[in-house]
Parts: C-alpha cells; sequence; structure tokens
C-alpha cells in the first residue's frame, strides 16, 4: 500500500505531501511523491522558484531541486518524476499520475487544491482527472498550514 502525491511544488503540493507524511507514519504505509515535468517550460520552472529568472533551463538541475523540496517536506517520502511535453495537455498529466497509481498499488492519492469546493470537479483539470479515478481514495487538503499529527493512540502529538 502506497500514498501518492501529485507533487508541483507549489505550497499546497507541500502541504498534501505533509499530509501523506503525517498519515503514513501513522499508519506505516509509504509515500510516493510524483512530479510530472514539462521539458523545457521554464514558465512551470520560475513561477516554483526552481530556477531563478536568469538560469539556464536545465531539466536535471529542475529534478534535483523538485527532489530537494520533497526531501526537505518529507524525508521519508520516496520521490518520482516523468518528463512530458511542455505543452502536454492535462489528460496527459492526470494519466501518466494515474497509471503510477495502478503500478504501485496506489490506496490514497493526497491532492493540493486550492479551489476544491464542496463539489470534487471544482479541483483544478489535472486534479479532477485524478480524483476521478474509483481505484484509490482521494484526500483533498485546501490549506497550506500545518495539521497537528496523531499518534497510534489517537491522541493529539508531533
Amino acid at each position: 500500500m502506497t500514498f501518492l502525491v501529485p507533487y508541483d511544488a507549489t505550497d499546497l503540493a507541500d502541504a498534501a505531501l505533509e499530509r501523506a507524511a503525517d498519515f503514513g507514519r501513522l499508519t506505516r504505509t509509504s509515500v510516493e511523491a510524483m512530479t510530472v515535468v514539462p521539458r523545457g517550460d521554464r514558465e512551470f520552472a520560475t513561477e516554483r522558484d526552481l530556477l531563478a529568472p536568469d538560469e539556464t533551463y536545465d531539466y536535471e538541475l529542475l529534478v534535483d531541486r523538485l527532489r530537494e523540496r520533497v526531501d526537505a517536506v518529507a524525508p521519508e517520502a520516496t520521490f518520482c518524476h516523468v518528463a512530458v511535453g511542455r505543452y502536454a495537455p492535462t489528460g496527459t498529466v492526470a494519466n501518466r499520475l494515474r497509471s503510477r497509481a495502478r503500478e504501485d498499488d496506489v490506496s490514497v492519492v493526497f491532492v493540493g487544491s486550492e479551489n476544491a469546493g464542496r463539489y470534487v470537479a471544482s479541483l483544478s483539470s489535472v486534479g479532477q482527472s485524478v480524483a476521478a479515478s474509483t481505484a484509490y481514495d482521494v484526500y483533498v487538503v485546501r490549506h497550506e498550514g500545518p495539521t497537528e499529527a496523531f499518534d497510534l493512540d489517537g491522541r493529539s502529538g508531533r
């Protein structure tokens, strides 16, 4: 059993990864952060502070920095990535995430979404596509702030 976090280096992705790590420790479940990296998409990298505006685009450097961000948030999580074309449609990104979820026998996907309301359909298009699968449960993270972890006896902890 594995928890999967679609990771795009945003604050909400960090929060989703943190929640998954908390639940992973509680349930002794492995956590995997997966990034679908658009090759050559400088805007993706600079918007997430993974490359400086004057820095040369380097795919491997970008992946290394994503791995470092994941390690900083959840050192126990594994990190994987897959490249897609710069203009890959959201369906391609979602398909890669769902495929990974099937391969890794994922039980819960932790999705960070600032616009998740009462309906899952209000998630971003990638989140909506990933959440539509019935092969796993979906935990939607809407707040960036820290959560309180619980120990195995159910008491508040950290």
